[in-house]
């Protein structure tokens, strides 16, 4: 239970820090990398996993 418990943990912070790092850049940045705002919670949910 503690295993699964510490990893959702984990997850979640994967997903609040990309989220954060992602927001910070500007909009000339992501399009540089190809992201749009808006595609935001969906790479962020995705490299949590």
């Amino acid at each position: 239970m503690f295993d699964t418990l510490a990893r959702k943990y984990r997850n979640w912070r994967t997903y609040q820090t990309t989220v954060s790092e992602l927001s910070r850049l500007t909009t000339r940045e992501l399009n540089d990398l190809g992201i749009a705002r808006g595609d935001i919670p969906f790479i962020a949910r995705n490299a949590s996993r």
